[in-house]
């Protein structure tokens, strides 16, 4: 990540900085757990370097969540790296990636092993998604639930809501996307495509012969629909298919919240109620926070 951020003309530490937030709560919460120094144990030139460059990731990942997974980082680097419409060229970057990172065992709570690559056709440029890069649970639990509260797009957010981590009566609420959007998932590791599985199907209506049902979130359709979603001409054409209310959207989110809170409790994580901002956005703002919960 440092030295694709030297190779871009704009400004994405940022993204550097939110990577090694969401890597260090991840060795927070790992049994045995694993030091921002243990991930640098053979580096310590580059772990002086970031505490220094990046602060904040260092002092705040044993209290504030990560909004994603570390992979979905690396994912939108190297779509600035590659420009949007290269979609071979970001294929083949985040393959090559991939596979390095999968000689080592310990680093497979690190990467990705799906891309998804959406579109409609109303231009040419292609919104990705990669899968949540986690192993087991409860890590995939707090940053599903952590993606859908502070990162996704509200339609794609409350799909997944409907089913996290069970299916709700009281709010099922799923959608619909236009006929002329298209959704494709690749393999990061085989490179080849993949079909959307059910759970895909059940939140948003893609086609597929597929019976295999992933858990909720976890998918790279997710992502890529999301940023996808971002898109007001593609939004407003989205059906969206039950009974959203205000008041069944703040009964979803507070379950939301009281699952995140059972799963970080289990890991003995103290939550403080904030979700982590990267440096160069939080100074952006003034350095302001709002407090997410009462």
């Amino acid at each position: 990540m440092v030295e694709m951020t030297s190779l871009i003309q704009e400004d994405t530490s940022e993204l550097v900085d939110e990577i090694l937030h969401s890597i260090f709560f991840l060795g927070e919460i790992t049994h045995p757990e694993f030091s921002p120094r243990q991930v640098f144990v053979n580096d310590t030139d580059m772990f002086d370097y970031l505490k220094e460059a990046h602060p904040e990731p260092f002092r705040l990942y044993s209290s504030q969540l990560p909004r994603r997974s570390p992979f979905s980082c690396v994912l939108d680097m190297v779509v600035h790296l590659e420009g949007q419409e290269n979609v071979n060229e970001i294929r083949t970057k985040l393959q090559g990636l991939t596979q390095e990172l999968m000689k080592d065992a310990f680093k497979k709570i690190l990467y990705s092993t799906t891309i998804c690559i959406s579109g409609d056709n109303t231009d040419s440029v292609r919104h990705y998604g990669v899968s949540m890069s986690t192993t087991g649970r409860p890590a995939g639990q707090i940053l599903v639930a952590a993606s859908c509260l502070n990162f996704w797009e509200q339609h794609v957010a409350d799909a997944v809501m409907s089913y996290y981590p069970n299916r709700k009566k009281y709010f099922d609420v799923t959608i619909q996307i236009p006929a002329d959007v298209t959704c494709e998932a690749f393999n990061l590791g085989s490179r080849e495509e993949i079909s959307p599985c059910l759970s895909c199907k059940n939140m948003f209506g893609l086609y597929t012969t597929e019976t295999q049902s992933w858990p909720y979130g976890n998918c790279a359709e997710v992502e890529s629909l999301s940023n996808l979603l971002r898109k007001e001409e593609v939004r407003e054409r989205v059906q969206r298919i039950g009974n959203w209310t205000k008041e069944n959207k703040e009964k979803v989110t507070h379950a939301v919240i009281n699952h995140l809170r059972r799963e970080l409790k289990k890991v003995g994580f103290e939550w403080d109620n904030q979700f982590y901002i990267a440096q160069r956005a939080r100074a952006e703002n003034d350095g302001e926070e709002e407090p997410l919960l009462e």
